[in-house]
């Protein structure tokens, strides 16, 4: 199933108030620790999967790639992030992220950023990837934490007063989707194990760098307070592999 929430007028402008939204990268939590796995992007070519707004596509740019190209399922994200600057070193595509079908060895590194939660062909996807990095290339990716996307309900259980006591964790081994809301809107993501998350990668042919759950640092909880309970349970799982 191939979802398209962002087309959504409503959706969209609820989005496009988030902090990330408004700031972008240094307005999200897992920024910081992301960057730090990617390789050096010099020279290099670089696809991202769900670009979104264009955030990664622009900072690798200004790390000195060469060539990027963004794929998202949206228009209106696309319409964003081709307004947000003209760049002829970036291209944007429409496409749905399990659809992409590049010729082998086309790109250096692939990143993809808080997109994959919402595909249901995730193997597919690690392996067209491997298929279409050069040997040696990076495939680096983040996703929403299995344990946070374990309940469709994605929310903090709380007491009679309304205060949140902790995170619940059901269903975490029934794979599959799940119906959830984002935004005051039904939206659908996927929820996988970490086993299988990793295990896909490696069946691909990736040999995984690192491993990161990340929470906002105290600087971005100073400035964001809302982020403060991030800390109490993982929201990202972040990988580093190489092909």
């Amino acid at each position: 199933m191939k979802e398209n929430k962002y087309d959504d007028p409503a959706f969209f402008d609820s989005y496009s108030r988030m902090p990330r939204s408004v700031d972008g990268l240094n307005a999200a939590g897992e920024w910081q620790t992301f960057r730090a796995m990617l390789p050096s992007l010099q020279d290099k070519k670089v696809l991202d999967l769900g670009c979104g707004f264009g955030w990664h596509c622009r900072y690798a740019r200004e790390q000195g790639a060469a060539h990027v190209v963004g794929v998202d399922i949206s228009a209106k994200m696309l319409e964003r992030a081709r307004n947000t600057g003209s760049d002829p070193g970036i291209e944007y595509r429409q496409q749905a992220i399990e659809d992409i079908d590049f010729a082998p060895g086309t790109f250096d590194v692939v990143i993809s950023s808080l997109a994959l939660h919402y595909v249901a062909a995730y193997e597919v996807v690690c392996r067209k990837v491997y298929d279409c990095l050069k040997s040696g290339g990076s495939f680096v990716l983040s996703v929403e934490h299995p344990v946070f996307t374990a309940n469709a309900a994605q929310n903090w259980y709380h007491d009679a007063a309304g205060n949140r006591l902790h995170w619940p964790v059901d269903h975490y081994q029934d794979e599959g989707l799940r119906h959830t809301r984002f935004l005051d809107t039904d939206v659908i993501k996927y929820h996988r194990t970490t086993a299988t998350l990793l295990n896909s990668l490696i069946l691909a042919g990736f040999r995984i760098n690192s491993i990161s759950e990340p929470g906002p640092s105290p600087e971005l909880i100073q400035k964001y307070p809302e982020m403060q309970d991030e800390t109490r349970r993982p929201i990202f799982l972040m990988v580093e592999t190489i092909k």
